[in-house]
């Protein structure tokens, strides 16, 4: 490196955005993913002792995918090198191998391969790199987003340890944001700046789990405002919202204006109101609200409120919230209006939702009698003797594939619990069990004569 080498890289180093400058260099400063750092656990121990084996680390966006690479780079007696699958050919891999090999072979050292980005590899250029995976001349450690089990090639998934880094919590992110206000060396201490509490927990918020996000936007506050006369940078709510360009939302997720816009949302759906279910919807993903909670509530309305008047909505409902686990924001907004709406347009019956509460009622409330022996399993050995199933009536071999028995306890035989309504296809299940029903009757009465 020569002098102007060097000057360049102090210069990058002093300018780089906050979320560069913050990384840390150690394990003990890494924010969050404790599930994988934490110090009773395989990751730590092996960047401890230097033992790594190739490694994937998978995850969104700002949680600590490179943050934990360049941890291991300033931990590891190996030569580190690093190259980025958007830009990277074969070439520059080609002369990775070479130079891995020649630190092999001449200096005895490992060398670590970080390729960030690397579901954008094709196949062809994940090939190339396997021999020297599976021989050992590099360890990999990749980066990516996306799903490795679809994006990776199956044989450097063999040989590598996936670690799953989830999204950084709100207290996560709130260490992170005081990290960057305070720290005079690497953050943003020496321009005097304070946060007030409801910014930092605003930001903290509306980064969603996201670190670069978060100090992208304490970083931009901070050189955009002015000290006060005391000169303290103050940045309050206001100076938040506009910082990280969202407005403020009065929505804390803790407090009774989180549980009165859910309540909305969920009357909403109930009460046949695509619009202003689909409002507040859009008013929770605005303020941050976990996707995977709305569609609980989804999905718990399609059976409570929406019910047998049309099954479909729980179908709808379930296939969301799986999809939404997938997909992830922004893409997940579209599956959840699409399921909100279809719910909140469909047909409602609270029947079912009825009828298990009466009969959990009587189930508490009254002796539990006995099974009857017509319904009682006949197939152990002892059953027959005992008289269990003796008299059972097989549905299939009747008319309309019914037929009338008792199927209640003794004592309960006359309870009903479930009453289909009028509305979508309940009606068509009230209309079947009359059906059955009036010819059954009829049946009987010929039978009587």
């Amino acid at each position: 490196m020569d002098l102007f080498d060097y000057m360049r890289h102090q210069n990058m180093e002093s300018e780089a955005p906050l979320a560069a400058r913050l990384r840390p260099t150690t394990l003990e400063e890494v924010v969050g993913q404790q599930h994988i750092v934490g110090k009773d656990k395989l990751l730590y121990r092996a960047i401890k002792a230097d033992k790594l084996s190739s490694l994937i680390f998978y995850g969104p966006p700002g949680t600590g995918k490179t943050t934990l690479a360049k941890v291991i780079a300033h931990t590891t007696s190996a030569e580190f090198m690093q190259i980025n699958a958007t830009s990277a050919g074969k070439k520059d891999m080609e002369e990775v191998v070479e130079k891995a090999k020649d630190n092999q072979g001449m200096y005895g050292k490992k060398t670590i391969l970080f390729i960030d980005e690397i579901h954008r590899f094709n196949k062809g250029q994940q090939d190339y790199l396997l021999p020297f995976v599976e021989d050992g001349t590099v360890i990999l450690i990749g980066a990516t987003t996306e799903n490795p089990y679809f994006e990776v090639n199956g044989a450097l998934l063999s040989r590598s340890i996936i670690f799953e880094l989830k999204k950084l919590s709100k207290e996560d992110i709130k260490t992170l944001l005081l990290r960057a206000v305070t720290d005079k060396e690497k953050g943003m201490g020496a321009y005097h700046a304070e946060i007030d509490e409801d910014a930092l927990d605003f930001l903290a918020d509306v980064s969603n789990g996201d670190a670069r996000a978060a100090l992208t936007a304490i970083e931009l506050g901070i050189l955009t405002t002015e000290p006060d006369e005391d000169g303290i940078i103050h940045i309050t709510l206001p100076v938040a919202g506009e910082c990280i360009q969202k407005r403020v939302v009065s929505y804390d997720k803790s407090g009774d204006n989180h549980y009165d816009t859910v309540s909305a949302f969920i009357k909403s759906m109930r009460g046949s109101d695509p619009d202003a279910a689909v409002y507040y919807l859009a008013r929770m993903l605005y303020a941050g609200e976990d996707i995977k909670f709305i569609a609980r509530r989804i999905m718990i309305l399609a059976s409570e409120d929406v019910g047998n008047a049309d099954p479909m909505a729980m179908v709808v409902a379930a296939s969301a919230a799986q999809a939404v686990e997938r997909v992830g924001m922004p893409e997940a907004k579209l599956i959840l209006a699409q399921a909100v709406t279809y719910v909140a347009s469909a047909p409602k019956s609270n029947a079912s939702c009825l009828a298990i509460d009466k009969a959990m009622d009587v189930v508490a409330h009254t002796k539990t009698p006995p099974v009857p022996a017509h319904l009682q399993d006949s197939h152990y050995k002892s059953a027959g003797r005992l008289g269990h199933g003796q008299g059972y009536l097989y549905a299939h071999n009747y008319p309309n594939h019914y037929v009338r028995q008792q199927y209640l306890p003794d004592g309960l035989e006359d309870e009903v619990f479930y009453e289909p309504t009028e509305n979508g296809y309940e009606k068509e299940i009230r209309n079947y069990f009359k059906k059955i029903h009036e010819e059954d009757h009829t049946a009987g009465l010929k039978e009587e004569k």
